[in-house]
Order: structure tokens, then sequence, then C-alpha cells
């Protein structure tokens, strides 16, 4: 779910129960409310609000043991638990899905275990070992297509 498309969802929502359960006959009435609900700057909803941080929790001990190869950093625990699931170290990888925030490292969740395959791959004699990376598709839109 994508907060944003909730929370105009919601907002979408409650204007309309508002405008209907509440129908007023005075006209200056009538667009005082639509300017209180409809009003970006000055109306009853604002935000969403989006704070990024890093709640990110780091590793638990022993997440090398997930990968041949380790990387020169310490991962978050979301990170290594992808790692254990995708590596091909100790078995068969398990389809896996990863949701966080942004820039809470989701591609290096997925990148290392496949760069940890193809490095044993190589050193194996095997060429052309080859990976397929997938990303939505996203339409980025700048603020001002809301007005």
């Amino acid at each position: 779910m994508k907060p944003t498309l909730a929370a105009a969802q919601l907002r979408g929502s409650l204007t309309q129960y508002l405008m209907t359960t509440y129908a007023l006959a005075d006209e200056d009435t009538r667009l005082a409310r639509e300017r209180f609900l409809g009003d970006p700057e000055t109306g009853i909803f604002r935000g969403p609000y989006l704070r990024i941080r890093t709640p990110f929790h780091p590793a638990d001990d022993g997440w090398q043991a997930a990968l041949e190869w380790q990387p020169s950093f310490t991962p978050w625990r979301h990170q290594a638990k992808a790692w254990q699931r995708l590596s091909t170290y100790r078995g068969t990888a398990e389809p896996t899905l990863v949701t966080t925030g942004t820039g809470s490292g989701k591609t290096e969740s997925f990148l290392i275990p496949v760069l940890d395959h193809c490095r044993r791959q190589k050193a194996l004699g095997r060429r052309g070992v080859k990976a397929v990376l997938l990303y939505p598709a996203t339409t980025w839109r700048s603020p001002s297509w809301r007005r």
C-alpha cells in the first residue's frame, strides 16, 4: 500500500461523507466548507507527511554464514534475513519479497546474494551466468500535478 494513495482515498471518502451528510443551503457557508475541506494550505487535511529515518536494526551476529563472500559493511537485519533466504551458498534460494523504506538497502538485499552466487559460479569455471533484476515501473510526478 502506498501511503500517499491511501491518504488520498481517505481524504476523498471523508470529504464526500461530510459534503453529503451535512448538506448546506446557504451558498457562502457551503463554499467556505468546500474551501476548508479542499484547500491544501489552509484546509482540514495536512500531509501525508513522510519521515525518512533509519529505524533499521543492525543484523544479528552470525549473518556472515549465509554467504561465502561478504560485503565490506554490516547489513541491516532485513538485509541479512533476505540474504539467508536468497543465498545459494548452502541450498536453494527461496522466493522473497523485501518491503521497507526508501534508503534502507532493498537493492543490496537481493543484489549481494546474486553477486555471491555469480562469484561461486565463476570459481567453478562456469561462464555466462545470467541474472535478471526486475524493478517495478513507477511514474514520478512533480508536486505541481495536484494543482
